[in-house]
């Protein structure tokens, strides 16, 4: 079976990010290439400090970034050598949770989680609606879901933007940082809802998880955890 997600000798250096390069005495320089294989049904961590690289690694598999060097198969597909018109249907089978959520302001939490399914599927309406519906009931929105973003916590937020990143019910989840600033009990939930159930295999997706570190309550709940120190992984079980 195809590893949905392979890193193979990439490079994870890249032009810093102001606050990055911002920092005393901070040294750029990254040790090596990133190698990673995600199996199929694995929920992954990969974690790692400003310096470390690992906040490319999704920009990366969604084919948003070139790789400076290596080679990075998503679902056993280069997003990077694909057709634009390709690259925007194979991110259908792609979910992903960007750093800091991503919400359209102007939007209901409901109406982010139905966009992509109004805009990126043929669906009837009624079938739109439907799985709004399962998705809000499953995040525990019901009670916030026609607030806009500014109008509901930071927690509802988060949770309606992993909704809107499971709208076309992946086959792989790509989160990035998404328990920042969230309570152990919120990011088991998000957890679960991500992995999409459980199977003789392991969870019903695949997840990747990046961000600097991983709750506690969460260590067990990943098939691996990997630290990423200047580029390279130096610790995982």
């Amino acid at each position: 079976m195809t590893a949905p997600l392979v890193f193979e000798e990439v490079p994870l250096a890249k032009a810093p990010r102001a606050s990055v390069a911002a920092l005393p005495g901070a040294d750029l320089t990254l040790a090596g290439r990133f190698s990673l294989t995600v199996r199929p049904h694995e929920t992954v961590a990969v974690t790692g400090d400003e310096l470390s690289g690992v906040d490319f690694l999704g920009g990366l598999a969604l084919g948003l970034e070139e790789p400076a060097g290596g080679r990075v198969l998503t679902l056993g597909e280069q997003v990077t050598l694909l057709s634009r018109s390709a690259q925007l249907a194979f991110r259908r089978r792609v979910g992903y949770l960007p750093a800091g959520e991503g919400l359209l302001q102007n939007l209901t939490l409901r109406d982010n989680i139905r966009l992509p399914l109004r805009f990126g599927s043929d669906f009837r309406q009624k079938d739109i609606e439907g799985r709004v519906d399962v998705i809000v009931a499953q995040l525990r929105l019901t009670r916030v879901a026609d607030l806009r973003p500014a109008e509901a916590n930071a927690e509802d937020r988060r949770r309606a933007a992993l909704g809107r990143a499971l709208a076309f019910d992946p086959e792989l989840v790509i989160a990035e940082d998404p328990f920042e600033g969230m309570t152990e009990r919120t990011s088991a939930e998000l957890l679960e809802a991500a992995r999409g159930g459980e199977t003789a295999e392991g969870g019903r997706r695949t997840v990747l998880v990046t961000g600097p570190g991983l709750p506690g309550l969460l260590r067990t709940r990943v098939d691996r955890a990997v630290r990423v120190v200047r580029g390279v992984v130096e610790e995982g079980r």
